[in-house]
């Protein structure tokens, strides 16, 4: 054995002598008092290694509560956009569908329009021909299955005549022509159609021209 490992054995043996002789020389009271503060220094020491754990996990939990909310929120903005883009899409089918309804009912508005002078010319023909003239019956009767032939057809795509004889005006569906005192009548009543009119599935195509009844004029039986 070498004079340095003597040596440093001797120190500890010193070392551990000292505590233990510090230790003996304590008191009871001393004694508890340090068992005590060492015990309180470890809890301390504990208590902050806790906290720092618990202070990164908290942290982290901030991080991902943030970033959840980050996350739902973009889920809603895009459930939103979904949302009128779908509502955007119906509308658009809707009015589609208008349309073409619309086109299906009156594409035929212009063609009835002159659809509608044949039959004038024709309820024309039908006055200006005399009826009792028996040599012109053939005629009468060709004249007849035309009209209501056309008239029949017309009917078939919607088109409805208006013929508003002794019925109130209306502004909507008459056009009048003139107006004119009649006894025993109400004022505002259709008394005679020069023109009928016409409507192609609900919508007017042509107002009827007629004449209308007024209010006669007061006497004054004092004069």
């Amino acid at each position: 054995m070498t004079t340095e490992s003597t040596q440093s054995q001797n120190q500890q043996s010193a070392e551990l002598s000292t505590e233990q002789l510090s230790t003996e020389q304590l008191t009871p009271e001393q004694l508890a008092e340090e068992i005590v503060q060492q015990a309180e220094e470890q809890v301390e020491e504990q208590h902050e290694h806790a906290h720092e754990v618990i202070s990164v996990e908290q942290e982290r939990i901030n991080e991902l509560e943030l970033a959840l909310a980050t996350v739902q929120a973009t889920v809603i903005d895009q459930k939103d956009s979904v949302i009128r883009a779908k509502a955007e899409v119906d509308n658009i089918r809707r009015r589609a569908a208008q349309d073409v309804e619309k086109a299906r009912k009156f594409a035929l508005e212009k063609f009835s329009g002159e659809m509608l002078v044949t039959v004038d010319n024709l309820e024309r023909a039908l006055q200006s021909i005399d009826k009792e003239d028996e040599s012109k019956a053939a005629v009468i009767e060709g004249v007849e299955l035309t009209l209501q032939g056309l008239i029949a057809s017309l009917e078939k795509f919607g088109v409805k005549a208006v013929n508003p004889q002794d019925q109130p005006f209306n502004p909507e569906l008459h056009q009048a022509m003139s107006m004119q005192e009649v006894p025993d009548v109400a004022p505002n009543t259709v008394i005679a159609v020069m023109q009928k009119g016409y409507e192609l599935n609900g919508r007017l195509i042509r107002p009827a021209m007629v004449m209308v009844s007024k209010a006669a004029r007061s006497v004054d039986e004092s004069v």
